[in-house]
């Protein structure tokens, strides 16, 4: 296991912590302490994945998040000690692949950091041999997991891992209805919660790049009460 994890935290004991227990995984942790130390470093060298605190002393994470998202697409985890609804999902709109509070419980951290590097590496890894028919054309909208690329109209969407999973998951289910638990777990791989709004938040960014209506989307249908579908 040689992925490289980019810790970014102004408060240097929070970054210590979550180093020892990456390291003790055996990942490579690179720790910094503000936004745009931050982002000339994932600008020179990439990561694997990111933990981005969104209190930093000069470009908030929300921020941080943003700009990398003009040009990266590995996951990223939001650290932060804000609990609101409102945070969270500000973050996962903007291209947080997940969220995690303060206090936090180090062995959960690692568990989820393990979670994104497992899903973003199966869409990106598997064997080519194993991906050649793995694409859908419906409509304009083309999406492959040969390229890890979907386009509509001939225009590339800059989708993250997420957005991705949860497009091709419904794509494979095309014509019929799956709901929230079975979106959710399926592509975060975690117990859904009844007070989970996370699909939603990602259903919406992902609509808004495909420049679909939100009260009559063409594509990405939500069937009220029960769940969403691709026709």
């Amino acid at each position: 296991m040689n992925e490289r994890i980019l810790v970014v935290d102004d408060e240097a004991s929070i970054a210590d912590l979550v180093e020892v227990y990456l390291k003790n995984e055996g990942y490579q942790v690179t720790k910094l302490y503000n936004g745009a130390d931050a982002l000339a470093s994932v600008r020179s060298d990439p990561p694997d994945l990111a933990i981005l605190d969104v209190m930093l002393p000069d470009l908030d994470g929300f921020s941080l998040c943003r700009e990398i998202r003009r040009q990266f697409f590995f996951p990223i985890l939001m650290l932060t000690a804000k609990v609101e609804d409102m945070d969270k999902i500000t973050g996962l709109t903007l291209g947080a692949d997940d969220y995690i509070t303060k206090p936090f419980n180090p062995l959960e951290l690692v568990a989820r950091v393990k979670t994104q590097l497992r899903r973003f590496t199966r869409y990106n890894s598997a064997e080519p041999a194993q991906r050649q028919a793995e694409e859908f054309e419906l409509r304009g909208l083309c999406i492959s997991k040969t390229t890890h690329k979907c386009t509509l109209y001939g225009e590339e969407l800059n989708l993250t891992p997420i957005e991705f999973s949860i497009l091709w998951y419904l794509c494979e289910r095309r014509g019929t209805v799956v709901s929230s638990e079975e979106l959710f777990e399926a592509v975060w791989g975690e117990k859904f919660m009844d007070s989970n709004n996370t699909v939603m938040t990602h259903i919406a960014r992902l609509r808004e790049k495909m420049h679909e209506p939100s009260r009559r989307p063409k594509f990405v249908k939500t069937v009220w009460g029960v769940g969403y579908t691709v026709e």
